[in-house]
């Protein structure tokens, strides 16, 4: 077996990549995605994230490839690593560079990865446990981040001598409802009626909802989602991480991946939210508002959402990372894994402790979110 690196997704090319891909492969896991996060600049340049996809060969062979990027802060992972940072810096180390296996900003689960028909995920990772000592050595590398492994990937994941990291986040069950009221019909009655109330206060205001998939989203349209999207780090000082040019080579590669609901009054845009689709999940991903409302956020972002999981028999929502306040309305509590590899073995045991403590905390707040659940029972998920 080989290990090999690619510096750019456009040099390993859209034929090679489609090797590892499986038909019901999520959009994340798309060249397409990839590379339109390298082809608009929001990644590669002065960006912090590289490109440094892994893969490797079985004598000649494609056995998996491991989408990857190089990075020299930690903004855009959603799995925290800032305190790690400041530790190796109080013993005079360097923390980055440090490569990390994810999707750029991204926090959803999946196949990150990607294997050829057949080929055995366990015989992968132990080779890649055995060349991550020479790959950080001779590219200079701290550490090497496995974020968001899918559900399947734990157990093989947990063979190896890694760190583990659980994190919580929110998903929502389409349990074949054919309408929205079927699912709340599951609610206690105080639940019910306050998503009611929600969603009735944005119907009185005359605020209604357009969806567009794919190529009927207009350039014009997608200029605006644009705006708002920028505005909601505006807000807090920032730019977003994303360029213009990204969502709109998306919207060419990709066109039946992208779903973009428009909230508006009067024939006015209010607010833009930008989703994801494949066949059994729905991804909550960008949202941007023009003027404020009430319950805007939870009608465009979640509400919407589920009738559009109802409407196409969708069965799973990923409604985006954090948010608390989707218990309330229905989301579920589930946990995330990450796994990880320190160069610097002295390192080791305070990261264990790390993560065991970090575990004992999410756990006690997953027994906590699901008392705080809405359903009359607990027959949900």
């Amino acid at each position: 077996m080989q290990l090999h690196v690619h510096q750019s997704t456009l040099e390993l090319g859209q034929s090679h990549w489609q090797k590892y891909l499986s038909i019901s492969a999520d959009p994340f896991s798309q060249y397409a995605f990839h590379a339109a996060l390298e082809y608009s600049g929001s990644v590669g340049g002065d960006s912090g994230w590289q490109p440094l996809h892994l893969e490797i060969t079985n004598d000649g062979e494609p056995l998996a490839l491991i989408p990857s990027y190089v990075k020299t802060h930690s903004w855009g992972e959603y799995v925290f690593d800032f305190e790690w940072a400041n530790a190796y810096q109080r013993y005079g180390l360097e923390y980055y560079p440090k490569l990390i296996s994810a999707v750029p900003f991204t926090p959803c689960a999946g196949p990150r990865i990607l294997l050829v028909k057949g080929a055995d995920l366990s015989k992968a990772l132990t080779f890649l446990t055995q060349q991550l000592p020479h790959l950080c050595a001779q590219l200079k590398l701290s550490s090497w981040h496995w974020l968001f492994a899918q559900k399947p990937d734990w157990q093989p994941a947990q063979q190896q001598l890694w760190h583990q990291r659980t994190g919580c986040q929110y998903h929502w069950y389409n349990q074949n409802y054919s309408q929205f009221a079927d699912f709340t019909a599951r609610l206690t009655s105080r639940k019910r009626k306050s998503i009611n109330k929600e969603r009735r206060v944005i119907a009185e205001q005359g605020i209604n909802f357009t969806w567009q998939q794919g190529s009927s989203i207009s350039p014009q349209a997608l200029k605006e989602f644009y705006a708002c999207y920028q505005s909601t780090y505006l807000k807090r000082s920032r730019q977003g991480y994303l360029t213009y040019k990204f969502f709109s080579e998306l919207l060419t590669q990709m066109p039946d991946n992208l779903l973009l609901v428009t909230a508006s009054k009067d024939q006015t845009p209010l607010a833009y939210a930008l989703f994801f689709v494949d066949d059994q999940t729905l991804y909550g991903r960008y949202w941007g508002c023009l003027e404020e409302v009430d319950f805007l956020h939870f009608e465009t972002c979640y509400y919407q959402g589920i009738d559009y999981c109802i409407a196409n028999g969708i069965s799973h929502f990923d409604a985006g990372a954090q948010g608390e306040h989707k218990l309330a309305r229905g989301f579920l509590p589930q946990h995330t894994r990450s796994y990880h590899y320190l160069a610097e073995s002295g390192f080791n045991d305070a990261i264990k402790q790390y993560c065991e403590a970090e575990a004992q905390q999410i756990e006690a707040y997953m027994g906590w979110a699901k008392t705080a659940l809405p359903y009359k029972t607990e027959e949900h998920g």
